[in-house]
């Protein structure tokens, strides 16, 4: 339960390794002890230190729970262990995987497992987490969607399309939870400062996963349905989302 000044009591992260979703725990933690579940894939070699991260954060206890995205018919029992001992005030769903675009789109094995992990599995979860935030009558899911699904690129179009189709479903179930109670907040980034992205050059509106962590919770205590990190990004996609193609596809993006 959300207690009196509005701090989360308990914080579900799938992706329970995830940099960026580590660091919105994290955040949340600075407002107050809670109980953290970190669902993650059980040869995951971070857990542990995701563990170490989130106790040093202040949490009043973490819990690991085995998830693999991949597996959607364990994803049952992966959220009713996440509410086993309390009702779950946030969830984050901040699981994917990214890669180099020509390989996923010449690869069909590849690109339909970046589809099943980074949509499928996110609309199986969601459905899942709408159940039980439904029947409590509150809570705030935070999905990490990404600028690159608002006008797909073609350097990584099976990525961006992914994170269209997890972005509009996460706009629309926060429309479908509305009368219920619960929130959803669909976050997103341009590129964020990790590990994973440590290879990228950085550009002009590259942040880091703290900054990105800060905005998200912000937005979700204020009942925000989308927000851009950083803002400027929001400006940047209304103009690009109305480029005719032509002339899109020119540009050094």
């Amino acid at each position: 339960m959300i207690n009196a000044v509005g701090n989360p009591q308990a914080i579900l992260l799938l992706g329970g390794t995830s940099e960026i979703g580590l660091a919105i725990v994290g955040e949340y933690l600075k407002k107050g002890p809670a109980r953290v579940i970190l669902a993650a894939l059980p040869n995951d070699p971070l857990r542990a230190d995701a563990v170490a991260q989130v106790e040093a954060a202040g949490a009043a206890s973490v819990e690991l729970v085995d998830f693999d995205a991949l597996d959607t018919g364990s994803h049952p029992k992966v959220i009713e262990a996440a509410w086993a001992e309390s009702d779950v005030d946030v969830a984050i769903v901040a699981f994917g995987i990214d890669g180099d675009g020509e390989v996923f789109w010449q690869d069909q094995r590849k690109a339909v497992m970046m589809a099943e992990i980074n949509y499928t599995a996110a609309v199986s979860v969601g459905v899942l987490l709408a159940e039980k935030m439904k029947a409590q009558g509150y809570g705030r899911i935070l999905a990490m969607s990404s600028v690159a699904g608002e006008r797909v690129r073609r350097f990584n179009f099976v990525y961006g399309s992914t994170k269209a189709g997890l972005d509009g479903f996460y706009l629309g179930l926060g429309e479908a939870l509305r009368s219920f109670g619960p929130r959803v907040l669909v976050i997103r980034p341009g590129q964020v400062r990790t590990k994973l992205s440590a290879h990228v050059k950085e550009n002009a509106l590259t942040v880091d996963k703290h900054e990105v962590a800060a905005e998200a919770v912000a937005a979700a205590e204020k009942g925000r349905e989308v927000i851009w990190v950083p803002g400027t990004f929001r400006y940047v996609m209304m103009i690009l989302r109305h480029i005719p193609r032509p002339i899109f596809r020119k540009l050094p993006i």
